[in-house]
Parts: C-alpha cells; sequence; structure tokens
C-alpha cells in the first residue's frame, strides 16, 4: 500500500503536470512550428473608388539578406534600438520580400494589368521595389506595432522618371508574433495604398 507522504507526492507532481500543460495550450509562442502569412489581400472595396491604373510592369521585390529567409524579426526597442532578434517557433510562410510581392501585385491588379518583366510591351512602365524594413518593434514589453519600409523607382523605356522611400507602421493587436503578422499586414497594405497613389500621378506615356 501506498504511505500517505506517497500519494501526496503523486498528487502534488500530477497538479504540476496539468499546470504546465494548461500553461502552454494558453501562450501563442508556444506553438511549435507557427506559419504566417499577411492573409487575404483587402482590395474590393478600395479597388470599387479608385481610379483604373494603366498597365505596369511590377518586378518582384527585393531586399537585403536578413529578409531573405523565413524568419520573423522582432526589435526590443526598449532594451537596444540596435539589436535585432527573430521569434524561435514562428516563422512566415515565405521571405518577407516574396510575401511582399504577392500582396503589391493582388493590390494594383485591382486596379488595372500587371505585367511581367518578360511580357512584350516595351513602352509599358516598370516598377522596382526594394523592401527595406518589415519587422516588429517593441515600444514596451506589452506594446508593439508593425514597421514596413520600402523604396520604388518607376523608369519607362529606360528613363527614370520617379524615386520615392515609404514607410507605414500599425500597433499589434496582442505582444507576440500573431499580433506582430497582424500589424505587419496591415502596414503592408498602407505602404502599398500609399505607392499606388504615388504611382497614379507619375507622368508616363501611353503603353504601346
Amino acid at each position: 500500500m501506498l504511505t500517505k507522504e506517497i500519494k501526496g507526492w503523486i498528487a502534488a507532481c500530477a497538479l504540476a503536470g496539468v499546470a504546465i500543460l494548461t500553461g502552454c495550450a494558453s501562450n501563442p509562442q508556444a506553438t511549435p512550428n507557427a506559419r504566417y502569412d499577411l492573409g487575404a489581400t483587402p482590395t474590393a472595396n478600395a479597388s470599387n473608388n479608385a481610379a483604373p491604373m494603366r498597365p505596369v510592369k511590377v518586378l518582384a521585390v527585393s531586399a537585403p539578406r536578413n529578409l531573405e529567409t523565413d524568419a520573423f524579426i522582432y526589435r526590443l526597442t526598449y532594451v537596444d534600438a540596435q539589436r535585432t532578434g527573430s521569434y524561435s517557433t514562428s516563422h512566415w510562410t515565405m521571405p518577407p520580400a516574396q510575401l511582399f510581392t504577392q500582396r503589391l501585385r493582388e493590390a494594383l491588379a485591382a486596379r488595372g494589368p500587371i505585367l511581367s518583366g518578360a511580357d512584350p510591351v516595351r513602352a509599358a512602365p516598370l516598377l522596382e521595389v526594394e523592401l527595406t524594413s518589415f519587422e516588429q518593434d517593441f515600444d514596451a514589453p506589452q506594446q508593439s506595432h508593425g514597421v514596413v519600409a520600402a523604396r520604388a523607382t518607376l523608369t519607362q523605356q529606360g528613363r527614370v522618371i520617379g524615386q520615392r522611400s515609404f514607410a507605414a507602421k500599425a500597433n499589434a493587436p496582442s505582444s507576440d508574433a500573431a499580433g506582430g503578422a497582424r500589424s505587419l499586414a496591415d502596414a503592408s497594405d498602407d505602404l502599398i495604398a500609399q505607392l499606388s497613389a504615388w504611382f497614379a500621378v507619375q507622368p508616363l506615356t501611353a503603353a504601346q
């Protein structure tokens, strides 16, 4: 027969195990191998009110080396603004530059024809975008926002029509990777809206 001491020890271990499992289940960051993308592109309502856009060739978005992997980057600005880290159990479904390329093309396609670099429309303008920042910044342990920055260059028939840098940020609804993914999707949409408005007023010639 088990003594009272042994029975008490077994009961304590069981309670501890339940507490550990409960804690893991309630912690979103504890989910192993969580994968995030930017969700559906919210272009339906916006495109109805926007003027049609002329055809444009949109190249794949380029990015520095740290944005060419699926790492989900964050920055604890309240600790060290010059140091970045990445979530160990949360990643993007593809590198941020590819996610942004997909988002950009879907948004622009809702307003006009999107061409690839190989399309034979020689006079069509060419849009090149370099993603320079795509991260979740923490201002405090429970307060963060997504930051997206990019530089766009528009050319036509070998002539630079315009170049501009864009930046956008959006507050995260929660202080974890899930909240960061939502905020980065919102910031991406904001930046793409800025870029679209800029493109719409550029002095382009008609495509042939």
